[in-house]
């Protein structure tokens, strides 16, 4: 294949006259050299280490002053702008968008149609995708998936295995990990801290300084505030409200767990992705 064949499947090219170091690397701007998307042929875009960094393929653009760099990739039709930087291992594609502060590296995966934005952080092993949001300060760490039309915000902190999903919300200062699920249209908020293999789901609220973790299940309309505690195999439904210093360790609803078991497992759906 001739340079001049070659040179027509390039949607962009690295411009070796703009260039700037960052953490001891050299980094170029990109240059598209044909039209694509909301991309005019000769429009400067962000900056990549090397062409591995956004791929000649879809209509993937790395915008503003955007870093893309180590052995990171975006593909597809992803757009990462701003001043956000994907790096290390990470990917971002799909439709997914990536901007303002945000933060994509290690070998998390941002993908589908989710977006981060603001100073959020996507790390580790994480996964984003589907219409989910990630945004403000929240940070989503280690094994983690935020998926669905879920959405984490404000200073919330979710890692280990956890799983987000559904139209859950995930807030505050809201520390969800381990093997916690929060899905449906549960809500976790505050300083709650969600753990171990513990599930959140229905239309459940937690919130204040709450503390939900062991085998514990929260579901339906119930709301956990204040400094309450549910854990062990506790089982808090309908339209039950624990708050103040309480405490349920060991759920008197057992016999009608085992009896509806089916109906609360469907709002328990895994993801194993």
């Amino acid at each position: 294949m001739s340079n001049q064949e070659v040179n027509t499947l390039m949607k962009y090219t690295m411009l070796t006259n703009e260039t700037k170091a960052h953490n001891g690397v050299t980094l170029y701007r990109i240059q598209a050299l044909e039209d694509f998307s909301d991309v005019k042929a000769g429009d400067k875009g962000g900056w990549i280490e090397k062409e591995s960094n956004l791929s000649q393929c879809g209509d993937a653009w790395i915008y503003d002053i955007a870093i893309v760099c180590g052995n990171a990739k975006v593909y597809g039709d992803a757009m990462v702008c701003g001043e956000a930087m994907v790096y290390g291992d990470a990917e971002v594609y799909g439709d997914a968008v990536v901007y303002g502060d945000a933060r994509i590296y290690g070998n998390a995966e941002v993908y589908g149609d989710a977006v981060v934005y603001d100073n959020a952080i996507i790390c580790g092993k994480a996964r984003v995708c589907g219409d989910a949001r990630v945004c403000g300060k929240a940070r989503v760490c280690g094994d983690a998936r935020v998926c669905g039309d879920a959405e984490v915000y404000g200073d919330a902190v979710v890692y280990g295995d956890a799983r987000i999903y559904d139209n859950a919300k995930v807030c505050g200062s809201a520390t969800v990990y381990d093997n916690a699920i929060i899905c449906g249209k549960a809500r976790v908020c505050g300083s709650a801290t969600v753990y171990d293999n513990a599930i959140i789901c229905g239309k459940a609220m937690v919130c204040g300084d709450a503390r939900i973790c062991g085998d514990a299940r929260v579901c339906g309309d119930t709301r956990v505030y204040g400094d309450a505690e549910v854990y062990g195999d506790a089982i808090v439904y309908g339209d039950a409200k624990v708050y103040g210093k309480a405490k349920v360790a060991e759920s008197e609803c057992k016999k009608w767990y085992d009896d509806n078991k089916d109906e609360v497992k469907n709002e328990i759906h895994f993801i194993n992705k």
